[in-house]
């Protein structure tokens, strides 16, 4: 299987550890990974609060990239350059004048028949759930874990098309797969802030609180996710936690694809998860790492 790959900037940055280990987990599943050739940033969150049409034609310009490789299927793994994708697809269709105008911003036709997916829609398809089976190397410790969501994979739905809008399952299957306890909660797709935090950080502060006071409650080890977004609130935030709530949490934070490299028995280093700012110990010491 061949996807293009939209990393976006996160994976480069404050991600990197969701980017190592797709890459990784991609690798032994068979999935080939064809990183978009001069891909560029997709707006996420300041382009559309400035300018519509910028917001539009940049996830726009990156699709054009992808046509020229011949590739039919985009893997795009931050939810928010998910969301920017999926909303200038939908406005696009939706709105022919306003194609044009993206049309003759860009100087080159709208791109056709190319699929933006998540990585959590391409794994928990029934076929590539056998081959995770396949790949866990060890038994998978037990390990009680929440599957966290967040905002901008559901929502709106119209739009993204992404698994059930107020409870996702795709994630709590593969991760049931590969052999750890996902609990069931209700907190999977409330927001975390995302970036208000920089704005409105007690706000922010109070809601990644929530979370993580909701986790604990049903006896969580670990927070898996799927959100850049995401993982950055509910990773480096937690010391700041106790300024506002008094508590004192160390709960790691692992997107779900380091939770499949350490089942499939690939080094954690390669995975990324010795650059978490809350420490991930207390998981790799119950795969003996």
């Amino acid at each position: 299987m061949k996807y293009a790959y939209y990393p976006g900037c996160s994976l480069q940055s404050t991600a990197m550890g969701y980017d190592l280990s797709l890459r990784e987990v991609c690798l032994k599943l068979g999935i080939e990974l064809v990183e978009v050739p001069g891909w560029i940033c997709c707006g996420s969150t300041a382009a559309h609060s400035t300018s519509h049409l910028l917001a539009l034609a940049l996830p726009i310009k990156n699709l054009q990239l992808v046509q020229k490789t011949g590739i039919k299927e985009m893997v795009v793994p931050c939810a928010a350059c998910f969301s920017r994708f999926k909303f200038a697809l939908d406005q696009c269709e939706k709105e022919p004048e306003l194609k044009k105008q993206v049309e003759h911003i860009l100087d080159e036709p709208f791109p056709q028949g190319i699929s933006v997916l998540h990585p959590l829609e391409i794994f928990s398809r029934p076929e590539m759930l056998g081959q995770i089976n396949q790949q866990i190397k060890n038994h998978t410790p037990e390990l009680k874990l929440v599957c966290y969501y967040g905002c901008l994979l559901t929502r709106p739905p119209k739009v993204t098309k992404f698994d059930q809008c107020e409870n996702p399952t795709s994630m709590d299957k593969i991760l049931s797969t590969a052999g750890f306890f996902p609990q069931d909660w209700s907190y999977k797709t409330d927001c975390c802030g995302a970036s208000l935090v920089f704005t409105e950080t007690e706000l922010s502060l109070k809601l990644i609180d929530k979370l993580i006071t909701q986790a604990k409650l049903l006896d969580a080890e670990a927070i898996a996710l799927a959100c850049t977004l995401c993982h950055t609130n509910l990773d480096t935030r937690q010391k700041d936690l106790k300024k506002i709530s008094g508590n004192d949490y160390h709960l790691p934070i692992l997107f779900f694809t380091q939770l499949l490299g350490l089942g499939f028995g690939i080094e954690p280093k390669k995975l990324g998860l010795k650059k978490h700012l809350t420490s991930t110990e207390p998981v790799l010491k119950k795969f003996n790492r």
